[in-house]
């Protein structure tokens, strides 16, 4: 999609004027030079029944952040995805290095970090800037882990806010959170999920964001039913800063299994280069994973 100005954006969506939000020509798709998929990484998301905690609290599981890194190294993988969501609630950046350095020692890359944020409230309320406020705590706890992505949520907006001003919202709290994300160092990647799942709302936000440190989290499976999902995919891959698969895609008749071959294919012609990160939300994964990160390896030894 064409970079909006900023007069441009601001004429399609007036609401942005009245709040000052400071937005500027996009950055773009990423410029990068030819394709490479690092290595398969897997989201802790996959195991998410087995962990020990749930958003600071005790969950059913026994599953800690140390396990899910050995688990990783057990199955040979390279890569490895943390989610916030499943940290212990005392978390502080000694247990942040702890986790940099088991990794480090297991060889295995942390190649991204998610959180579960929502940045759809009005700018400046107390829920938004809540939002913030954890969004930059984890934003440090990851800097610290080494971690060079975090996976961020546009959110789903209240009922009673327009679509316009929701994107409105989106948009000046994602800036406020990459000015820090900016100084660690760290890229935030939109993923396109809940509102964004619609891949044209996923385009205006990135069109009215200037920082290198913006980019998406590529989701292959959060693509609204309604839509043909591999054209939608081909939309949001050039600004891929990470890149996630998952075994089932959603659509009006259901779930049908992915076409791994054409998601690698379409990260390819968008010049992607980083991890391919599983993330599986079917039945069984200690079962499952390691024979899908087997034909996943096929998938992208044949794209090569």
């Amino acid at each position: 999609m064409p970079c909006r100005s900023r007069r441009q954006f601001l004429t399609a969506f007036p609401a942005l004027s009245l709040m000052h939000v400071g937005i500027a020509d996009a950055a773009g798709p990423m410029a990068r030079k030819g394709f490479q998929i690092s290595g398969i990484s897997l989201a802790a998301y996959s195991l998410r029944s087995e962990f020990a905690w749930m958003r600071g609290k005790p969950a059913g599981g026994k599953l800690e952040i140390p396990d899910f890194l050995d688990y990783c190294a057990s199955i040979g993988l390279s890569g490895a995805e943390l989610t916030a969501y499943f940290f212990p609630e005392d978390i502080d950046l000694a247990y942040c290095r702890k986790i940099k350095r088991q990794a480090h020692l297991l060889g295995i890359d942390l190649t991204g970090g998610a959180i579960g944020n929502n940045f759809s409230s009005a700018p400046g309320s107390a829920e938004a800037k809540a939002q913030l406020a954890y969004t930059r705590r984890w934003i440090d706890f990851y800097a610290e882990m080494g971690v060079p992505t975090v996976r961020i949520f546009a959110g789903n907006p209240s009922n009673g806010i327009s679509e316009e001003q929701a994107i409105a919202n989106i948009i000046a709290n994602l800036g406020e959170a990459l000015t820090h994300a900016e100084s660690r160092g760290v890229f935030l990647g939109l993923e396109n999920h809940d509102f964004t799942t619609r891949i044209d709302r996923f385009l205006k936000i990135a069109g009215a964001i200037d920082s290198p440190w913006f980019g998406a989290t590529f989701d292959s499976a959060n693509i609204d039913p309604a839509l043909e999902p591999y054209g939608q995919m081909e939309k949001i891959a050039p600004y891929a800063v990470t890149a996630q698969i998952k075994t089932m895609i959603k659509t009006t008749q259901g779930k049908v299994p992915t076409d791994f071959a054409r998601v690698v294919a379409i990260l390819k012609a968008a010049n992607y280069r980083g991890y391919l990160v599983l993330e599986y939300e079917e039945e069984d994964p200690y079962a499952s994973i390691p024979g899908v990160i087997e034909t996943l390896r096929r998938v992208v030894a044949a794209a090569r």
